[in-house]
């Protein structure tokens, strides 16, 4: 499983606080702390209330390249903001995100390729939210297809499934989980695939438990990769036991410290 830390967002209260004040030192420790829990990349993104998002996405790429070459997930809806970060960015990058809309394809996958980065795509489009399988199956073809087109490389694409908060769409879970399994079985080369994870607990009181078992299911159905908490230690460890559990991990009796020492 690819982990990407899901903190460094100004929506949260002191990372938001940070970027208005310029405060190198919180954006970096809080950078270090999910690398040291697990995460492989981490997510930027200067969050919604910012004023000035092209001139803050620059300024937390460059702090956090300051203390770690780990890849970074520039997230953001307005591709100026992306191509903002991608100036400045020095360690490998993932595009967070497209939607399936074909004029914001084009200008994203434009820029994933000059920039020689990986992509994610949200199976999203205009029209909405999809309602159901089929749905997401054809917003993720739009995508392949026009990464297909353009000649970027499908193994550089990671498809996003849309995680609705179970709450208000438990109708959906089932669907969600089954596209996941199917995004990497109609398509060859089989593109990627990655879910927000957070978002499946948003609005409920026990959003741990909802999250680890969400992510459980989901390694099962052959998740590649998720934007997490990884300061949450009992996710992390339902994380890496699911791995072991299908045989993509060596078990030992230490396999937890084990694999956080990899």
């Amino acid at each position: 499983m690819f982990i990407i830390g899901e903190l460094i967002n100004g929506m949260y209260n002191n990372i938001g606080k940070a970027i208005k004040a310029k405060d190198k030192t919180v954006i970096q420790k809080c950078a270090l702390e999910q690398l040291k829990a697990g995460a492989d990349a981490l997510d930027v993104n200067c969050g919604p209330a910012s004023r000035d998002p092209v001139s803050d996405i620059q300024w937390l790429t460059q702090t956090i390249q300051e203390v770690t070459d780990k890849p970074l997930a520039l997230d953001s809806s307005k591709p100026q903001v992306i191509e903002a970060g991608l100036k400045v960015a020095k360690n490998k990058v993932i595009v967070n995100s497209t939607t399936a809309d074909p004029e914001k394809l084009n200008v994203l996958i434009s820029l994933a390729k000059q920039y020689n980065t990986k992509l994610i795509g949200l199976t999203i489009s205009t029209k909405g939210i999809p309602q159901n399988k089929d749905q997401r199956l054809e917003l993720a073809a739009t995508i392949v297809a026009a990464c297909a087109e353009r000649e970027f490389p499908i193994e550089d694409l990671y498809l996003d499934p849309i995680v609705l908060p179970v709450n208000v769409a438990q109708v959906q879970m089932k669907d969600i989980l089954e596209s996941i399994r199917e995004f990497k079985i109609i398509f060859e080369p089989c593109p990627k695939t990655i879910v927000g994870l957070s978002n499946v607990s948003q609005g409920t009181c026990v959003r741990s438990l909802i999250n680890r078992t969400f992510l459980t299911m989901a390694t099962a159905y052959g998740l590649d990769a998720a934007i997490l908490d990884p300061l949450d230690r009992d996710l992390m460890d339902a994380a890496i036991t699911a791995e072991l559990i299908l045989n993509k991990q060596i078990y030992c009796d230490s396999y937890l410290e084990a694999y956080r020492k990899k």
